[in-house]
């Protein structure tokens, strides 16, 4: 009987977000500038032993147990399990556990897809690269479940880091990582605060709304692409200060790609954070709801946390690990006979 567990980061996107979508990027290329976060989702999965009266058990906000995988209602679990070639002769127990909630904009159901990959592997013996990784979840959301979701998060998650992520007209991809010193990477960090703001939405719906107005938004979103390679400058050259400035007029323009992105809500939050001393900020997703991020002046930023003391703030750092198998045990950790 063989156990492993996955321990895969979330992600803080900040330029570029849209054109990670294959309609954009096979016609224009893309490129996103992203964060793996130190906040993470753990799936666990060993073989069921055949004493339990069932056949599988997947524990997530539901607990499921199933004599099939074809019985099994989680879209992501009962596809990945057939691609990987499982089958119902072999009981499966698998368990999905998240340091923050699902639907808010940290790319959690992508993070889940390549954690659930990565310990499927494992349970097999197998270990995939972070590439391999990466194209399997983009494969399973994209191809397999038809979700309406672009290519930034599978890749931050199963990479790690803090990158510049390319999208070729030809499918291909690159990850670029930063590599700022120690002192200037602590110091970025120094200036971000995290919110988050309650979670409700759907976001393959949003993304259809947003995939629906590309030919509607070339302009803004050729200008967001353009963004990516400033805001890594100034991220070099340590202006910070700009660096949030440009992120509020990548916000301003991420408005206005659909409908529904924002909302009075929002806007009200994001506007007293800007008069308490954010220099600029961003919904993380989009839909109205979830995580706000703000970069903010040290010296400003107890000012911010007052007029948001109704948002629960989230401290957070970059994770450079990737999705990582935490633990692994086969035949080897069972008992030997005396």
């Amino acid at each position: 009987m063989r156990m492993a567990i996955s321990r895969t980061p979330y992600r803080v996107s900040f330029f570029g977000g849209g054109t990670d979508y294959p309609a954009w990027y096979r016609q224009h290329g893309g490129a996103v500038l992203s964060m793996a976060i130190n906040h993470y989702c753990y799936v666990s999965g060993r073989h069921l032993p055949p004493f339990f009266g069932i056949r599988h058990r997947i524990v997530w906000s539901h607990i499921e147990t199933v004599g099939s995988i074809s019985e099994i209602l989680h879209p992501a679990v009962r596809t990945g399990l057939r691609t990987l070639g499982f089958n119902d002769e072999d009981g499966v127990e698998l368990h999905h556990q998240g340091d923050l909630p699902a639907r808010s904009g940290i790319g959690s159901s992508s993070a889940f897809a390549v954690g659930l990959i990565n310990v499927l592997h494992a349970m097999r013996g197998s270990r995939l690269s972070p590439l391999e990784l990466a194209r399997d979840a983009i494969d399973l959301e994209q191809n397999q479940l038809n979700e309406n979701v672009g290519c930034q998060d599978q890749i931050a998650s199963a990479y790690g880091g803090l990158n510049v992520i390319r999208f070729g007209r030809d499918e291909t991809f690159t990850v670029e990582p930063l590599k700022l010193p120690d002192d200037s990477r602590a110091g970025f960090e120094n200036w971000l605060m995290l919110f988050y703001a309650g979670s409700s939405r759907i976001s393959s719906d949003f993304a259809k709304k947003l995939i629906d107005n590309l030919g509607r938004n070339t302009e803004r979103l050729s200008r967001m692409h353009a963004m990516v390679d400033e805001a890594v400058a100034l991220l070099r050259a340590r202006k910070i200060e700009d660096f949030g400035k440009l992120l509020h007029e990548s916000w301003m323009l991420k408005r206005k790609l659909s409908e529904g992105t924002s909302n009075g809500t929002i806007d009200r939050v994001y506007d007293d954070a800007l008069r308490a001393g954010a220099v600029g900020g961003k919904l993380l997703g989009a839909g109205g709801t979830g995580f706000l991020v703000f970069v903010v002046p040290p010296e400003r930023q107890d000012a911010v946390q007052r007029v948001l003391s109704h948002l629960v703030p989230v401290p957070f750092a970059v994770d450079f690990s990737g999705s990582t198998i935490i633990y692994d045990k086969g035949d080897e950790w069972r008992t030997a006979p005396t």
